[in-house]
């Protein structure tokens, strides 16, 4: 996964196969799920164990990717699992594909 300098992108992380999840905006996205799996990314993510980032979204500019992770966090739980599976049918943890 390309990480530039300009532009964001779009997560979601969880903690097991259609558990609970956590959407979220960075403009670095290594080193943000490094916090997240640390426990400081996010006190929601600490408090319930979300150390699986499941999915990823480039975006071209921050406020484009703040923008589409705005209209996900109001998106219904299937939508998200739909969206997930369609790029990683399994949840696999994707944080192995960044280091």
């Amino acid at each position: 996964m390309d990480q530039e300098q300009h532009g964001g992108w779009v997560y979601i992380m969880a903690d097991h196969y259609r558990g609970s999840m956590y959407v979220g905006v960075t403009a670095h996205l290594a080193r943000r799920i490094f916090q997240h799996r640390g426990g400081t990314g996010s006190d929601y993510c600490a408090k319930n164990k979300l150390h699986r980032l499941i999915w990823t979204e480039r975006g071209d500019t921050i406020e484009e990717c703040i923008a589409h992770e705005k209209r996900l966090k109001r998106w219904r739980r299937e939508w998200k699992f739909e969206l997930i599976e369609r790029g990683n049918p399994d949840w696999t943890d994707l944080y192995a594909l960044l280091i």
